[in-house]
């Protein structure tokens, strides 16, 4: 079962849907290990959109059975939650953190006003999708963000960026041990 995802910030949609240059996520294979994340850099504004297997977070895809799993689910939601932490933005830009929303209806995670859907079949996959909105100073415009999703979730094997940029669009792929994500082209 595919979780669906957080509705994407106007300038990401409208970047994305017009552009023929980068393919949709959508149909991707599901692969552990393997985080998709985008990148939207506006006028005092970033936002990333991250959809993961939760594999990658906890190390299984379903309710957590027993106290272990239940506080090693706790665990990477509170990392995930201190998303300042977790996206490092160029300091020059002066962002902070405004927004956290989370969707893992297997784990019981909502944003708020949505019903969780039922449980995913025995054998089905089961995503974490993630909003994290920074606002930032004026119309300033970071040079980089550091992704700690690596040093947070041993299980996170590879990252796959969409990146929307105030100059164009552009795809990357950041493997262990890279952390640094350049947002200007």
């Amino acid at each position: 079962m595919r979780l669906p995802r957080l509705a994407p910030s106007p300038a990401l949609f409208a970047a994305l849907a017009l552009s023929a240059a980068v393919p949709a996520w959508a149909g991707k294979a599901h692969q552990h290990g393997v985080a998709q994340l985008d990148v939207a850099v506006e006028p005092g504004r970033v936002t990333l959109d991250l959809q993961t297997p939760l594999d990658g977070l906890v190390g299984f895809e379903r309710a957590p059975r027993n106290d272990a799993e239940r506080a090693r689910v706790e665990a990477a939601l509170a990392r995930l939650r201190d998303a300042a932490s977790l996206f490092r933005i160029d300091s020059a830009a002066g962002c902070t953190l405004a927004k956290v929303t989370l969707n893992a209806p297997v784990l019981g995670v909502t944003p708020a006003g949505t019903a969780a859907p039922a449980a995913p079949a025995k054998g089905e996959h089961a995503d974490l999708d993630g909003r994290f909105e920074f606002n930032c100073k004026g119309d300033a415009r970071p040079a980089f963000v550091e992704v700690g999703l690596f040093e947070a979730f041993s299980g996170m094997k590879r990252i796959e960026l969409r990146l929307v940029l105030p100059k164009g669009q552009m795809k990357a792929t950041l493997v262990r041990p890279a952390t640094r994500v350049a947002l200007a082209r």
